[in-house]
Formats: structure tokens, C-alpha cells, sequence
């Protein structure tokens, strides 16, 4: 399928690698295929999101770091600052001769100590705090973000909060595979044939509360995953109980960045397969998205989820971050 938006974007087909096709197939390719990726080591900041609450992030410069665009990539649900698609995009981005940074969200990438709060898909707050700190230490001239998954969503909400009033530097976002409607991706995670995803998530968030439970004694109580078997359960007994919210359908219906999607005032792009086993896109989101020409949609029929494996042609393979960083170049 082409892009269902016009758009001066040169956007080739996309074909999975031999052997590797189909919507399953490519996810768990994405997550077992070893690469080799080429980054130097990254200037790690501590960036305070809010009071009390801290994130790590590891920042990748060019020689002139104010002249060059600056990348901010947000990883998904459970994923670091070292999963493979935030390395790829590090080493296709600087090659480009962009900044790139890499944002771990809360309790990420080794940081539990640093919050005493849980992270969840709506603190676009925190990726906004991230850039302003550095277009005031660093003197950035212009930024993007990107993200990944629910990072998609995190990215795609904030550019929609921001509408016509962000900061003067924000120039683009990028968003491969958003959990754009979180409700609908959630309950499609409890298919049959999406249980290995839902029990891999399971066992990492539990891992994450009761590490969260030791590290804040008498904070939060891990009693409360009793019967928790579905990611759903997990949203309404834990995170929306310690994040604010009134339970799991009060917590999807605000966080979820299909809210804001029809506000986005800057040059979008989305990419999204529509084999991706448990992402969907419902159709009033896929309106909204029609509706604003500043969004590029390109929805392939193969990728799985975060994947777009294709066949080595004179570059890795790794489809869609060449395409995000190919869009990126023109800002």
C-alpha cells in the first residue's frame, strides 16, 4: 500500500528480506537478529523532567552542535536508550550530520532510582522538558523528535499539544508504529496469537513494580498484581491506579495522541504496517490524519512492528530508520 497522503517524500516500496516476511515474522526478526551498529559513546545528562523526577539521556554531537538539527528519539514500552532501532537511528542520523539524542522515559534504561513515579504513555511533558533544557544549555538551533511505538505516541501527542504554539526550534516529528489508540492496541495484545508479546511486556513490567517496590519502600505495593494477566489489568490496577488516572479506560481515552493528531502543525511523518500484530489505527485516527496535510501517512503491507526488514542494498536493511532519517534531512 502507498501512502495514503501525497507527499514530495521519495518513499520506495517496501519489501522484506527473504525468508522474513509476514507480520510476525519481522517482529521477532527485529528483536533476535544480532547487528552490528557503530556508535561512539554518548555524553550522558541527567535532565530533570520535573521536580524530583529525572531522566537519562545520551547525547550524540556533531562538531557544531548548534547549526545542525538535533534528533530526540523516544524508545517504546520497556525498550532503553540501547534498544537497536535507537542505535540505528544514532548511527544513520550522525552519518547525516545531525545531533541525536537518545531519551530514555522513566525508569528506563537502568534508572528506577531516579523517579519515584511509574512512566506511562502520556508524559509528553517530560520529552518537552528534554528539549527546552537543551535549547537553553546547548543553544540548539532546530530540533525533531522521533519515537517508536509508544514513544510514537508519546512524540505525535506532544506536537499535537503544541499545535501552532511549540517552541520556535521545533521543526518535524517522526513516529514508526505510534500506539496512537491505545485502547484498541492494548486489547488487540490479548489475541491468542499476540500472547508471547503481552507475556513478554507482563514479565518485564512486573519485573519493573517490584524493583520500583524495593528501591521506594512503602511506595508502591506489589499485592496489587494479583489476577493481573492481561495488559489492560496491568493499566487499570497499576498504572493508572499510581498515575492519576480513574482506571485503564480513563488512562487510554487521555493519553492516547489520536486526541491531538488532527492539531499537528509541523512537517509529520508516520509509518506504520498493517501487519503489525497488535498496533492498530482505528478509522475516525486514520480520519483525523487524512485531514491535516501537514502528515505524511505511509502504511506498507509488510513491517511487523518496529521492524521493516528489508534486504541489504548497499545499506543495513533497517528500512524504516533509513526512511525517518531521510525525511529528516530536509529540516
Amino acid at each position: 500500500m502507498t501512502s495514503q497522503i501525497e507527499s514530495s517524500h521519495d518513499l520506495s516500496k517496501f519489501v522484506a528480506r527473504r525468508r522474513f516476511s509476514g507480520g510476525h515474522r519481522q517482529t521477532l526478526a527485529s528483536f533476535f537478529l544480532k547487528r552490528k551498529i557503530l556508535v561512539p559513546p554518548g555524553e550522558e545528562r541527567l535532565i530533570e523532567v520535573e521536580p524530583g523526577v529525572k531522566t537519562l539521556c545520551h547525547c550524540h554531537w556533531q562538531p557544531d552542535r548548534r547549526k545542525a538539527l538535533t534528533v530526540i528519539i523516544i524508545h517504546g514500552l520497556e525498550g532503553s536508550t540501547e534498544s537497536q532501532y535507537m542505535l540505528g537511528i544514532v548511527e544513520k542520523g550522525m552519518a547525516t550530520g545531525m545531533n541525536v539524542i537518545r531519551m530514555n522515559q522513566r525508569n528506563c534504561g537502568g534508572t528506577e532510582a531516579l523517579a519515584a513515579t511509574l512512566y506511562h504513555s502520556g508524559l509528553s511533558n517530560d520529552i518537552a522538558a528534554v528539549a527546552q533544557r537543551l535549547v537553553d544549555n546547548d543553544a540548539i538551533s532546530r530540533f525533531a523528535l522521533v519515537g517508536f511505538s509508544m514513544g510514537g505516541n508519546l512524540v505525535l501527542k506532544l506536537a499535537g499539544e503544541w499545535g501552532e504554539s511549540g517552541p520556535s526550534q521545533f521543526r518535524a516529528v517522526a513516529a514508526v508504529c505510534p500506539a496512537i489508540d491505545l485502547a484498541a492496541s492494548s486489547d488487540t495484545l490479548h489475541l491468542a496469537s499476540n500472547r508471547l508479546y503481552e507475556m513478554y511486556f507482563m514479565w518485564k513490567l512486573r519485573r519493573t513494580l517490584r524493583q520500583k517496590a524495593r528501591l521506594f519502600p512503602g511506595k508502591f505495593d506489589v499485592s496489587r498484581l494479583r489476577g493481573v494477566k492481561t495488559m489492560r489489568d496491568f493499566d487499570d490496577k497499576i498504572t493508572a491506579y499510581y498515575c492519576g488516572f480513574e482506571g485503564a479506560a480513563d488512562y487510554y481515552a487521555r493519553a492516547a495522541a489520536a486526541n491531538v493528531v488532527d492539531r499537528i502543525a509541523v512537517p509529520t511523518f508516520i509509518l506504520h504496517a498493517a501487519n503489525d500484530p497488535f498496533i492498530r489505527i482505528l478509522p475516525e485516527t486514520r480520519e483525523k490524519i487524512h485531514s491535516n496535510s501537514n502528515i505524511t501517512f505511509v502504511e506498507t503491507e509488510d513491517g511487523g512492528h518496529c521492524s521493516f526488514i528489508a534486504d541489504r542494498d548497499g545499506y543495513d536493511g533497517h528500512w524504516a530508520e533509513r526512511q525517518v532519517v531521510e525525511f529528516l534531512t530536509k529540516f
